[in-house]
């Protein structure tokens, strides 16, 4: 998938060195307008909701839910949630958030 980045709002949820940090710089060199936001961001929601990029590394299973995103984003969920019952989710819900995006990684196997 070839994703012409230059003059999106992306959106990184999750500000951890590992994921979070290194991901906004990328978006912000990728050309993208980058809002990184973290455990004390206020309005969580509205930011999501403007995102034509989101990146989800919150490390919580099923945390973003679809109704918070923007019709047609592209979202991109690097979470690794191993449920109880054994089945390994991302941090986005994935089932309502192919209602509204136009491209979502699956986990696994994104």
């Amino acid at each position: 998938m070839n994703i012409k980045t230059h003059g999106l709002n992306a959106v990184v949820v999750g500000a951890s060195n590992i994921v979070g940090r290194p991901m906004s710089m990328e978006l912000l060199l990728a050309g993208c307008t980058t809002t990184i936001t973290h455990r004390f961001t206020q309005n969580l929601k509205n930011h999501v909701s403007k995102a034509d990029l989101l990146v989800v590394a919150v490390g919580k299973p099923k945390f973003l839910q679809g109704d918070w995103i923007k019709k047609n984003a592209i979202v991109v969920d690097v979470g690794i949630n191993r449920l109880p019952n054994g089945v390994v989710v991302g941090d986005v819900d994935f089932k309502s958030a192919c209602l509204k995006a136009s491209y979502i990684t699956p986990v696994p196997g994104g």
